[in-house]
């Protein structure tokens, strides 16, 4: 059934009526006057209801707040900017949820357009023709409606585009004066019942038969899964399809097995990749970056892992996101089986064809390799314990007692990570992991937002929501803190306090060595020192709780349970201050 709106005033009633019809539970905002009428709609006309407004204090954080919330609840969210100012405010984060294929709306207001009502002065210097252009080359699509009646349909294509694999960031932009339009009579909106997303893509047969039978033969297949933990039902048929075959799992930086699992041996991957003669690739973006090593010295010193005549296969729908403008497209590499499907769909579809194939006699073999593979994961396992308790006496302290220490706080809580993995040791280290506990991270200056998105968007399961929040990433956006006391978002932020911007760092320090000058001077405009910031009273300052700095290992514990009760307790932000170890790049979970 149509929505009849007779309520409805303004042509900006229509435009939160369709928010609303849609589904979206809030919108985050840097308040601007191009989207007065579309603030007051939401306000006034709904009550600040579905959606709710999140108030941030830099469209940056407005969009990575919603980058956050997609990334858990799988569905789009929505950020409001302030015309064209508003969005060069925020197209960096734009382009993190770009890279990270992340389902968001982007709206903005725009004009006048019609230059004869424009005011003197400011109505001019806001306006740009057109709009979209400014971020055209990493959304995935762009509209500006030159009407009200094209509204509806613009925000309904908007959120089928943001939604359909490999998702990615929209943006539309409303005039002025389509916003604070007087309506005339009663509108007639669409059903968006009617307009559901399209079922996802399938896998070719007789590619998946190809594949089952590379698999079954195969000596020493791998598995390097991407994207695919994003889909609780993917991470459900690759382990299904890895048990049955006793397939070693590394994870490519992202969530796909638990790293309890038997078959989660990313600990080994350069060991496993150097001898596979198969390879199934699920989800990669980067397969170069996948399957080889580069030097951090010389650019130019990429060696491929894997044999010469090793067979790879991959499964995904990443060639679908190619733009011209950014490269993240990334080096094109041979693939003998190339298939476009959704992981969610093709996995169990490969798993049966490969479950017809096995003999009795192959059965007995892999149970062997499984088993093998099972005693390899378990040494593993057992060294980064080792490793961790090795380090529980460093000052500063080092993230791997760090991260062993939280774990023995928060092991009986329901638990999400929102932001970073401690350097790769929460997998390495914690138990009971599932896709839900990781949300991955907002990208450059957009920690602390994401955090907060994805913590609102777990809220009503109550759970415990981790940010391990870089000092340097934080120090682009501290004013986010404000919108979490505003808003009552409860997270744990635990400071990964390095005084330094440590990724330029590091490339400091090989540049150094390489050319053979001073190491000593590798601190020099990357430090964050003279002064230390205090980013407990940074915290404080904002409404929230803080304490630290930490430095001493002694002192660790007692802040971090009295810093999870807050949490718990209070439903606030509670942020700890921990002094940390550098350590080296590229660590991951591996």
């Amino acid at each position: 059934m149509a929505d009849k709106t007779s309520r409805a005033q303004y042509g900006s009633d229509i435009m939160a009526k369709m928010l609303h019809a849609l589904d979206i539970d809030y919108v985050a905002v840097n308040p601007g006057s191009t989207y007065r009428g579309l603030h007051d709609s939401i306000v006034n006309y709904l009550g600040n209801k579905k959606p709710e407004m999140i108030l941030c204090n830099h469209e940056g954080i407005a969009v990575a707040f919603a980058h956050g919330y997609a990334k858990v609840t799988g569905k789009p969210a929505v950020a409001i900017v302030h015309d064209t100012v508003g969005l060069l405010h925020c197209t960096l984060q734009i382009y993190n949820a770009f890279l990270d294929k992340a389902p968001i709306i982007i709206l903005g207001g725009a004009g006048p357009m019609a230059t004869e009502k424009r005011r003197p002065g400011i109505d001019w210097t806001h306006t740009t023709l057109v709009q979209g252009n400014a971020v055209r080359d990493f959304v995935k699509w762009d509209d500006q409606p030159a009407s009200l009646a094209g509204v509806p349909d613009s925000l309904i294509r908007a959120y089928q585009i943001a939604a359909t694999n490999p998702e990615g960031p929209v943006y539309v932009a409303f005039d002025v004066e389509t916003q604070e339009e007087t309506l005339t009579g009663e509108i007639t909106l669409p059903d968006v019942k009617r307009y559901s997303m399209p079922s996802p893509p399938q896998a070719d047969e007789d590619a998946i038969n190809r594949v089952a039978k590379l698999l079954v033969k195969a000596r020493n297949p791998v598995v390097i899964a991407g994207r695919t933990g994003r889909n609780p039902e993917a991470v459900e048929h690759l382990a299904a399809l890895a048990e049955l075959l006793a397939l070693p799992v590394v994870d490519n930086g992202t969530f796909n097995l638990p790293g309890t699992h038997p078959l989660n041996l990313t600990g080994a991957a350069r060991d496993l990749l150097k001898k596979a003669d198969v390879v199934l690739a699920l989800d990669i973006n980067d397969m170069q970056g996948a399957l080889s090593t580069t030097e951090t010295q010389d650019r130019a010193s990429t060696r491929l892992l894997v044999p010469e005549g090793c067979q790879v296969v991959h499964i995904a729908q990443s060639h679908a996101a190619a733009k011209s403008w950014p490269a993240s497209y990334f080096k094109l590499m041979p693939v003998d089986i190339p298939v476009s499907a959704d992981t969610a769909v093709a996995l169990p579809l490969l798993t049966a064809a490969c479950e017809r194939l096995l003999t009795k006699a192959k059965r007995a073999e892999l149970k062997e390799r499984f088993d093998g593979f099972k005693a390899e994961h378990d040494a593993i396992r057992q060294r980064w314990q080792a490793a961790a308790k090795a380090d529980q006496k460093n000052s500063p302290i080092s993230i791997s007692w760090l991260a062993s220490q939280l774990w023995d706080i928060i092991k009986d809580e329901d638990w999400a990570m929102v932001n970073g993995n401690f350097g790769g040791w929460s997998r390495r280290l914690w138990d009971g992991e599932a896709p839900y506990r990781y949300a991955g991270g907002g990208g450059l200056a957009s920690g602390i937002g994401h955090s907060l998105g994805a913590a609102m968007a777990h809220l009503p399961k109550n759970r415990l929501c981790i940010d391990f929040q870089s000092d340097g990433d934080l120090m682009y956006s501290p004013s986010a803190l404000w919108t979490a006391a505003h808003h009552k978002i409860p997270l744990l932020v635990v400071m990964n306090n390095n005084h330094s911007y440590y990724n330029s760092e590091a490339h400091q320090h090989a540049m150094a060595v390489a050319r053979g000058r001073p190491v000593e001077n590798q601190g020099i405009g990357t430090r964050i020192e003279d002064p230390y910031v205090d980013y407990a009273a940074v915290a404080r300052s904002f409404g929230v709780w803080g304490v630290g700095p930490v430095e001493n290992p002694a002192d660790l514990r007692k802040a971090l349970k009295e810093a999870v009760k807050v949490v718990k307790q209070e439903k606030t932000l509670a942020l700890v201050d921990v002094v940390t170890q550098t350590q080296p790049r590229g660590l991951g979970v591996g």
